[in-house]
């Protein structure tokens, strides 16, 4: 926030300011101090919310508010974990259905939850939904 502030970057400063604001607010919420895994859930959320953001505006044709959107997303990201490669995600996938004993889309969520441990923060989940989904069906 300081280099933010030094650099007189606004846009990245205001980003900033909404991720702390959000740990902030969350704290003060649930009277308690926050994990590291709980910082990262937040960021996660943010990030959510800003693609549906992009999705909607650009099928409106408001592109400066797209613009807007798309540069707190990659502050965002740039808070969150390593992101792991397709290949490791695809390994994870198989791990998890062989450790659960999965057989088919039935059993999708017990997967999941056997995923979501592990990969989160690390990989967008909603791409890991449909790649257990295609896995359990095909």
């Amino acid at each position: 926030m300081k280099s933010a502030m030094r650099a007189k970057d606004s846009a990245r400063l205001s980003a900033i300011r909404l991720i702390l604001a959000a740990i902030k607010q969350k704290e003060v919420d649930e009277r308690v101090e926050l994990s590291d895994a709980d910082v990262v859930g937040i960021l996660e959320k943010m990030i959510k919310q800003r693609r549906e953001s992009i999705a909607q505006f650009e099928k409106a044709a408001l592109n400066d508010l797209a613009d807007a959107e798309k540069f707190e997303l990659g502050v965002l990201s740039g808070y969150l974990p390593q992101q792991l490669s397709d290949s490791q995600v695809q390994e994870e996938i198989a791990k998890a259905i062989s450790e659960t004993g999965a057989s088919g889309v039935k059993d999708m969520g017990k997967v999941m939850a056997a995923l979501k441990s592990r990969l989160a923060g690390r990989a967008d989940m909603g791409k890991v939904s449909a790649l257990v989904k295609a896995r359990l069906s095909g």
